[in-house]
């Protein structure tokens, strides 16, 4: 199996005998080893995929569902409108920062463990903030839970990446994308019915109890999925077993903790500062979330304030966003997969990383039509149907192209899927978090459609270059990152 490959690849003799004369390598015990992730039947990859997916969607709903409460939330706790869109977007921020750390960590520890940690901060933290009465811990509560929810960006690809071959990997990443994309219309319009007819604090119970109950799925039903920590612990156990020098590759050359730790927790950072596909990627996926971001953070403000309705009525508009997102996931995983199948006839079986990338050519070209659909359409004070078949382009743009470019990176970094994905999530969050802050103001000096005419240039200017220049140059940039 491929996994096994890639860790007798990494073993050197002399490394393995300056530890021990009689060490035994530790690997799957056959191409069919039933603890291989890779090898576990297609009902148990796929209730991995919902459940990990389940952890998405709270993570969505928690940045999307506050925006329709942001003005309650800051009269009650006497702040200004600035400091309760911080409370939004501070949240964002925290994704950025967060998978730097926890994806070397799932690298040692292993998938599961990060992943249980980072639930129970989050629902510790956003629960505080349901009880918060000052602006500091409402602020504080929402960065640290949005680290703890930063878990699902960090190892839920991974998690994804340990169970499916690369033939079935686009739609694997597709299919498990999609409960998430829930997250964007269930929680505004969640939001808006409770800032209507409850209390805004019970936004942070709901999830927190909802978050809980996925926990306790995760801790009893999901086990370890990461290759390399499933086999040092099958090492350990043969030691201890056996008295005998069971270890795997990775053990012998760095068989200490701290060791591991030191290298791995710098990996992201240096992936992201010497790699240049993943500086490509980077900006690409960050144009796009910033863009997307901007859309969320302002549309509910489109229809209470243009379209004159009530914030449930505006909070059931980003179903719109979640069909568009939804047709991309669908459509895009499939044909992410026929592409690749398609090339890897054409070549004879050979493969690269680079044929992932024809996809995010759509999907570039998707979100600025989708952008110029819904602004001009909201200029107009057109019919409703009109600017939401807009915004469903755009979602759908931004699910395809996306796809492929993660797909890509997880090519590209075998080895080390999670922290290659953290390096390009850095940027990505930053600009989430960065855009929201200037679209109002964007939107009230030029207006919904020359506003929207803005975001779609720097759309193509970013997003379609980008695609052409991984397709004709990503192997010889591969190298050079070498």
């Amino acid at each position: 199996m491929r996994d096994a490959s890639v860790i007798e690849k990494g073993v050197k003799e002399p490394e393995i005998s300056t530890v021990a004369t009689d060490v035994k390598i530790v690997s799957w015990d056959s191409p069919s080893d039933p603890l291989n992730p890779m090898n576990w039947s297609q009902k148990r990859k796929w209730a991995t995929a919902i459940l990990t997916s389940l952890g998405g969607l709270v993570t969505l709903m928690s940045g999307a569902m506050l925006a329709p409460a942001l003005g309650v939330i800051g009269h009650d706790l006497k702040i200004s409108e600035a400091e309760a869109s911080l409370a939004l977007s501070i949240y964002i921020l925290a994704f950025a920062f967060g998978p730097m750390v926890l994806a070397p960590l799932s690298e040692v520890f292993g998938r599961r463990l990060v992943w249980i940690g980072g639930s129970a901060c989050y629902v510790l933290w956003n629960a505080l903030c349901g009880v918060s009465n000052n602006r500091g811990l409402m602020i504080t509560g929402r960065f640290m839970a949005g680290i703890g929810a930063s878990a699902e960006f960090a190892v839920s690809r991974p998690i994804m990446n340990d169970c499916w071959s690369a033939d079935e990997r686009g739609k694997s990443f597709a299919i498990s994308a999609f409960i998430p994309l829930l997250g964007p219309a269930i929680g505004p319009i969640l939001g808006g019915l409770m800032v209507q007819e409850v209390n805004w604090r019970w936004l942070f119970y709901v999830l927190s109890i909802f978050d809980t109950f996925i926990l306790i799925l995760f801790i009893f039903f999901l086990p370890e999925t990461h290759a390399q920590t499933i086999l040092s612990r099958k090492a350990a156990a043969l030691r201890k077993e056996t008295g005998e020098a069971y270890y795997t590759p990775e053990n012998l050359v760095s068989p200490r903790i701290t060791e591991r730790l030191k290298v791995g927790l710098v990996r992201p950072f240096r992936l992201l500062f010497t790699q240049p596909v993943i500086q490509v990627v980077a900006l690409i996926l960050a144009i796009q979330f910033g863009l997307l971001y901007i859309v969320h953070s302002t549309f509910a403000t489109l229809w209470t304030t243009r379209y004159k309705q009530t914030p449930a009525m505006s909070g059931l508009h980003y179903i719109a966003i979640v069909i568009g997102c939804t047709i991309g996931s669908v459509v895009g995983g499939w044909a992410t997969d026929r592409v690749w199948a398609r090339l890897k006839k054409k070549h004879e079986g050979w493969t690269r990383p680079e044929n992932r990338v024809p996809l995010i050519v759509p999907g570039a070209i998707m979100m600025p039509i989708g952008l110029l659909w819904y602004g001009w359409a909201a200029e107009q004070k057109l019919h409703w149907i009109v600017p939401d078949v807009g915004i469903a382009i755009f979602g759908c743009g931004y699910i395809v192209g996306g796809t492929a470019a993660q797909a890509y990176i997880v090519e590209a970094f075998l080895d080390h899927t999670a922290s290659a994905g953290a390096a390009t999530q850095l940027l990505r969050n930053v600009f989430a978090f960065a855009f929201p802050i200037w679209g109002p103001t964007l939107y009230s000096r030029l207006g919904y459609g020359w506003g929207d005419t803005v975001m779609a240039v720097i759309g193509i200017c970013f997003g379609i270059p980008g695609p052409f220049i991984l397709w004709k140059y990503g192997e010889k940039l591969r190298a050079k990152g070498k």
